[in-house]
């Protein structure tokens, strides 16, 4: 990635903290109105969270000065979406795209106070890495459930962010979720992390692009079908 000059870096850091002063100044009101309405009305409280989710976009457009570009079709309804994961961002953003989807995040967010709650009721799955078979059973619970809800649900294949350009192997759950599914696979690619690398508060303008890779059909041999996934989320690496 190549550096930045002094003037450019600075308007970056500007930027940056601009955005982290508006984000994490109005997400807490999100997010307890979300908690809030999760006592009175499931449908209230989902409409936050998408707003919440549309609320970060406006942020990372007008703010930080990312535009984000979709490229391929977008289905609708149940589908396991397998999509790289290199920033915050998507992890937020991707709800932006598939309407109410559920998305497995380790167990540490879902454990926060108050936010919680309100990512529970959502349909946050909450994944506890280490835990193993009980960790896989608890993602296939949450594919089926939404699956029933005719929902999409995310999951992040290679288990955790990764800098752009790696390309980890893909983790059992990706494998132990599509077994149990039966739906297809939508591989997504994403270079958000030549914009927002991870661990640097600076992140910088540019385009964010997400490739829906060519849908996978359901009932492929283990292998193969994490072979197309493996090379499709990675397809934005070059």
């Amino acid at each position: 990635m190549p550096s930045l000059s002094p003037p450019a870096l600075a308007i970056a850091a500007l930027r940056s903290a601009l955005f982290a002063l508006v984000f994490y100044t109005f997400s807490p009101m999100f997010i307890a109105l979300a908690a809030l309405l999760s006592y009175l009305s499931r449908r209230a409280m989902t409409a936050v969270c998408m707003a919440w989710a549309h609320f970060h976009r406006l942020c990372v457009r007008f703010l930080l000065g990312q535009r984000i570009v979709v490229e391929g079709a977008v289905p609708q309804g149940a589908v396991l979406i397998a999509c790289k994961h290199e920033a915050m961002f998507e992890a937020i953003d991707i709800v932006c795209i598939f309407d109410r989807a559920m998305i497995a995040a380790k167990k540490e967010l879902v454990d926060i106070p108050v936010f919680g709650r309100a990512a529970n009721i959502y349909g946050i799955v909450s994944v506890e890495r280490g835990a193993g078979r009980k960790a896989i059973r608890t993602i296939q619970a949450a594919g089926l459930q939404a699956k029933a809800q005719q929902r999409a649900i995310c999951l992040f294949p290679e288990g955790t962010r990764v800098p752009h350009g790696e390309s980890p192997p893909v983790k059992a759950g990706f494998a132990a979720l599509y077994a149990v599914l039966d739906m297809p696979v939508v591989p997504i690619a994403v270079d958000s992390g030549c914009l927002s690398p991870r661990g640097s508060f600076i992140k910088r303008s540019g385009t964010i692009t997400y490739r829906l890779g060519e849908i996978i059909p359901p009932g492929l041999p283990r292998a193969e079908a994490e072979l197309r996934v493996h090379a499709a989320i990675n397809a934005l690496n070059a």
